[in-house]
């Protein structure tokens, strides 16, 4: 049996749960699953998996085994690549992490946009508002807004970020209009817990005075999304990135606040792992973005 499939099988077995998930995600059936395990398992002569009706787990030989595997897999794509790349044509599977709200309103159409320009591409999406170890979770690359600290990663800044104070008329007539940022002290905000230090807006006056508020009240959340939906309600106001509140905004659904101050938004990052080879695919794909996306933003800022 072939080690190497047997290998790549192993791995997808641990990341998705289950015998049957794997088989969907190779095309294989659960029985060719279930040979490929018990053929690795004979031929290291230890049990790498503890199976039930309910769950799965990894043995210890099996922990030990899955990360010399998941190095074995990497390297075998990356000499694939790097023989490919002779002829100059991204191709292969790009798996990329990047944040939920972002995701699902900027990205579709740039990476659309790329797999056409790039047919022998294929991208594996995840979207998370968590840190992903890009490493240990097997992924290319991570799209990332602010707050970088991993010093062990390649970083390459996309375009900034601009944040814009809002809410909603509801909540304006009920409330009044903050006139300056000491104002928000008396103002139920929405507080996105993800931008550190948590709780903390600062504002930057026409003069460029810098201007720190301590900020609260009855909604924190992870997502920006979830606050947008919330200001929108009438619940508070929102900092959030233009993309998040524009349409909003156009709509009269929210209305911008304070508008003689700016708020130094957080920055827009490609990241990738320091220890691979920076592939063509990987390369590609973060010149595509640092192309498209910063016009991407200039053109709604003009129009924000």
């Amino acid at each position: 049996m072939d080690r190497l499939l047997s290998m790549e099988v192993f791995a997808r077995v641990v990341e998705s749960g289950s015998l049957s998930a794997a088989g969907r995600d190779l095309t294989l059936s659960p029985a060719a699953v279930g040979n490929h395990i018990r053929s690795l398992e004979g031929w290291l002569g230890a049990r790498l998996l503890h199976r039930t009706t309910r769950r799965m787990a990894l043995t210890e030989a099996g922990e030990i085994f899955l990360q010399r595997v998941r190095r074995i897999l990497d390297e075998t794509e990356e000499a694939k690549l790097a023989a490919m790349e002779l002829q100059g044509t991204p191709r292969g599977i790009l798996r990329i992490t990047a944040p939920i709200t972002f995701g699902m309103q900027k990205l579709g159409p740039v990476i659309a946009d790329y797999l056409v320009a790039n047919p022998q591409m294929q991208i594996d999406l995840t979207l998370s508002d968590r840190t992903v170890d890009l490493l240990q979770e097997g992924y290319d690359m991570a799209i990332r807004i602010g707050n970088l600290v991993d010093s062990t990663l390649i970083v390459r800044r996309l375009a900034d970020m601009p944040l814009i104070l809002c809410a909603s008329p509801t909540y304006i007539a009920r409330h009044g209009e903050p006139k300056t940022p000491e104002d928000l002290a008396h103002h139920q905000c929405l507080v996105y817990t993800l931008r550190l230090p948590i709780g903390r807006w600062t504002f930057v006056s026409q003069s460029g005075e810098r201007k720190a508020v301590d900020v609260g009240g009855r909604m924190r959340a992870s997502n920006g999304e979830l606050l947008r939906v919330a200001a929108t309600k009438g619940l508070g106001l929102t900092l959030a990135p233009w993309y998040v509140v524009d349409d909003d905004i156009r709509a009269e659904r929210l209305v911008p606040l304070l508008k003689d101050y700016h708020t130094e938004g957080p920055a827009l990052f490609a990241v990738h792992p320091s220890r691979r080879q920076v592939t063509l695919k990987v390369r590609s794909f973060i010149d595509y973005l640092a192309l498209h996306i910063p016009l991407l933003l200039q053109k709604k800022a003009q129009v924000s």
